[in-house]
């Protein structure tokens, strides 16, 4: 049967066709190939098995997760997420995974990957922090007292100073070849100051305390914290990486112009910004995306490391703006749901926490490590509290929480790494150091606040008439 006249064409025309336009070149097709290519066609298909995308996916996929499953596990027993996080990253390294069976440590993540892993994880980083920039309120630092004034400073000068002073004692058993006392002091006493303000922000939230009285002290405290830490990090990098006493002020020159230029541009950005979301909007959005980069690549340039760059830059933008607001609600989930597990995967392959079972004597420095940053932090910010008034019970909630290290210490000791400032068991003792005062700040606060709770009580049945 013919086509009709709107273009019909019959069942076994059309097979006819199919067989002859499709079916038939595609097995010549096959033939040559076959003919041609002889015994390289199961070399091919076996490369194809190995290709490099589907090993990053996998790894990417099995990732997150181990990383969803832990943290949702520690967060049905009071824990932040990122403890869990933490700890999934840790056990997909050589502390685990490696020990049971190295060969699935090596199908699973093999080394071209992992160089794959560590770029991405990167640009987590970058992005995590740049959100953390941009969700400072600065604001928060008027009108708070004394009493935050003195706990910030305190909360960073005093773990600041048993940092160094425990850098006298490790430098001899734990720096690596050719760093000098210095940048290692210097970094060892930043590590100790860090407060994880967006973790810190997310128990307030659990624990109800976000819009007391208390959170907004706090807050205000490890905003102080964050912005000193960022600064004295980037004057620790300029220590370590510059190779002369001038090229450390040229280094901190740059640093202070390039934070300048951009605290210059807030109004232009502010207006900017301001746009709803139209055309304007969207284009903003992307000019926000691609000065994130530019920031972290210049500050890269000067010698302060990416992630400074984009702090600043986090910053200078205006919070309140709707683009702001849009890039947080965008590119937030697609950080913290899957870039940020790959940092804490990468940061769990470089700890290896069996080198602390090898040497005994590791183990005690290990404590001592935990030991120092407890009091630094915890007893700093509790002492401090108290000189300045505060009730018992009230200095020991702000002292457990501004002990909370997290994700950003973290990213801190990842620098350290990077440079090559910590030796691998050092750097494995502060990640443990991290996940053990990340994971006291919860129960500790709860515990001040039963005792503040039980002491409220005690006075309201004690007093006549009751």
């Amino acid at each position: 049967m013919t086509a009709t006249r709107t273009g019909r064409v019959s069942g076994t025309r059309t097979v006819v066709i199919y067989l002859s336009l499709v079916v038939l070149p595609a097995a010549a097709a096959t033939a040559l190939l076959i003919a041609v290519g002889g015994g390289r066609g199961r070399a091919m298909s076996i490369a194809a098995t190995v290709h490099p995308y589907a090993r990053l996916f996998l790894a990417i996929a099995l990732i997150v997760v181990v990383c969803k499953a832990v943290g949702t596990l520690v967060a049905k027993v009071g824990q932040p997420a990122v403890v869990g996080e933490i700890a999934a990253g840790i056990l997909l390294g050589p502390t685990l995974l490696s020990s049971v069976s190295p060969a699935a440590r090596q199908w699973l993540i093999p080394d071209p990957t992992l160089a794959q892993l560590q770029v991405l994880a990167q640009i987590g980083v970058v992005l995590f922090v740049f959100l953390a920039g941009l969700e400072l309120d600065v604001a928060r630092l008027r009108g708070r007292g004394r009493l935050a004034l003195v706990v910030s400073h305190v909360s960073i000068a005093a773990p600041f100073l048993l940092g160094v002073l425990l850098a006298v004692a490790a430098f001899a058993r734990f720096s690596p070849p050719g760093v000098g006392f210095l940048p290692f002091a210097l970094f060892l006493g930043v590590a100790l100051s860090i407060t994880a303000l967006p973790v810190l922000a997310r128990i307030l939230l659990d624990l109800g305390m976000y819009h007391q009285r208390i959170g907004a002290l706090v807050m205000t405290c490890a905003l102080v914290d964050d912005v000193t830490a960022w600064i004295l990090l980037a004057l620790v990098v300029a220590v370590a990486t510059a190779s002369s006493v001038l090229g450390v002020l040229v280094t901190i020159v740059l640093t202070a112009a390039f934070a300048g230029v951009l605290w210059a541009l807030r109004p232009a950005l502010g207006r900017l910004l301001g746009a709803d979301g139209g055309a304007g909007g969207r284009g903003a959005l992307h000019l926000v995306l691609v000065g994130v980069l530019v920031a972290a690549t210049c500050t890269e340039w000067i010698g302060v490391h990416a992630i400074f760059g984009a702090f600043l830059f986090g910053l200078a933008l205006p919070r309140e703006s709707v683009v702001a607001k849009r890039v947080t609600s965008m590119i937030g989930g697609v950080t913290k749901t899957l870039l940020l597990p790959l940092f804490f995967a990468i940061s769990g392959l470089s700890t290896d926490l069996r080198l602390l079972g090898i040497d005994g004597s590791l183990w005690g420095w290990c404590v001592l490590v935990v030991a120092v940053a407890v009091l630094g932090k915890f007893g700093g910010a509790v002492l401090s509290a108290r000189a300045m008034g505060a009730p018992a019970r009230t200095a020991g909630q702000i002292g457990a929480l501004m002990n909370c290290r997290g994700l950003t210490e973290l990213v801190v000791l990842d620098v350290g790494r990077q440079l090559g400032i910590l030796s691998p068991a050092l750097f494995a003792i502060l990640v443990l150091m991290t996940l053990v005062t990340t994971a006291m700040a919860v129960p500790l606060v709860k515990l001040f606040r039963r005792g503040e709770q039980r002491d409220a009580l005690d006075i309201h049945l004690g007093q006549p008439g009751c």
